[in-house]
Order: C-alpha cells, then sequence, then structure tokens
C-alpha cells in the first residue's frame, strides 16, 4: 500500500515553510509521497484576503518544480464548500484504495484538533504527523499521548504566509521567504 502524507493548506500564498515542512516529512512514517491538498476556503478561516484558489494552485505548482516526491492536490475543488477534512479523506480513501494517508500538521492545528468534525474518526483510521510552530499551545492530554499522533523534533520556521501578504498589501514581496518563481507570480496578479 502506498504511504501518502497530506498537507493540507490554504496556500495563500505558498511560502518556503510549506515546502520544508513537506521537505521534512518525506521517507517519516514510510511516506513515499507528499500531497498539498489545496483548500478552496477553510471552514475556520474567512475569505478575505483570499487568493483565487487557481491563482493559489498555480503558485504550488510553480513551488513543486517538478518535484516527483511532492504533488498539487485538488480533490477539495471538486467537493462542496465548506471541506471538512473528514470528508476529504473520505473522498480519498474511495478514490485512492491502494493509498493510506496521514496527515501533517501544524502544531498550532492540534491544539484544536477536537474541534474539528469527526476528528475520533481521523484519528482512529490516520496517522497524524506533527511539525513543531513557533509559540503554539500545548494539545489536550488526550491528543498530546493518542497513539496515532506523532510529534516530531524540527527547527522551527518563522514563515508565515499571514507576514507575506501584510508586505504585500504594503507592496513588498520578500522573495527570500518564496520559492523561485512565485514572487513573480506573484507581482502579475497584484497587479491586474
Amino acid at each position: 500500500m502506498k504511504q501518502v502524507g497530506l498537507l493540507f493548506g490554504s496556500f495563500n500564498p505558498i511560502h518556503l515553510g510549506h515546502l520544508a515542512v513537506a521537505d521534512f516529512f518525506i521517507g517519516k512514517n514510510n511516506l513515499s509521497e507528499i500531497w498539498l491538498v489545496v483548500s478552496p476556503q477553510s471552514p475556520f478561516k474567512t475569505t478575505e484576503g483570499l487568493i483565487e484558489k487557481r491563482h493559489r494552485l498555480a503558485m504550488v505548482a510553480l513551488a513543486l518544480n517538478n518535484n516527483k516526491q511532492l504533488k498539487a492536490c485538488t480533490e477539495e475543488f471538486k467537493l462542496p464548500t465548506p471541506n471538512y477534512t473528514i470528508d476529504t479523506l473520505d473522498h480519498l480513501k474511495e478514490k485512492y484504495p491502494q493509498h493510506q494517508f496521514s496527515l501533517i500538521l501544524g502544531q498550532d492545528n492540534v491544539v484544536n484538533f477536537d474541534r474539528w468534525k469527526s476528528y475520533e474518526q481521523i484519528l482512529e483510521h490516520h496517522q497524524i504527523l506533527v511539525y513543531p510552530r513557533a509559540n503554539a499551545s500545548k494539545p489536550s492530554s488526550e491528543l498530546l499521548v493518542h497513539p496515532n499522533i506523532t510529534y516530531y523534533a524540527a527547527s522551527l520556521l518563522e514563515i508565515s504566509a499571514t507576514d507575506i501578504r501584510t508586505m504585500l498589501k504594503q507592496g513588498k514581496v520578500n522573495s527570500e521567504w518564496l520559492p523561485p518563481g512565485v514572487d513573480t507570480y506573484l507581482n502579475k496578479i497584484i497587479r491586474y
């Protein structure tokens, strides 16, 4: 069975932190591929400042630069909104029965994981692989010791899409935080 890690996000925009997390998990937990699942709209966030999904997908494709182990996944585009992780997982299991999917989450998302739709079902059927985040609160004791959740020690990344969007509003793009080509793409879509 093919082991695939799923890194969900709005990728608004994708940045080097996203790629570092994806690269970190290749080979961990026998993962042979990481799919970056471009979410049209998070049920927990507003659409304010959200770049059109076609542009976010194009930036993810640019960032992956034909990396055979990292893939852009558009399956959530096909599902009704709001998209919940459990619905996407059920859809993927049906479409790819030969794959075993693990979720890759930042520690900040695990803190609120028990508020997710059908989180118990996710925990029962999927491994959760957690990347540390600076200043993230500790999750509940149940989530700290759950056998299907693995916490990894890794370098903390000080890059956030929120900071990048703030800089974009000020007319600045820090290309040091963005994969090659994404800064140019952002400048083009912002101008028009």
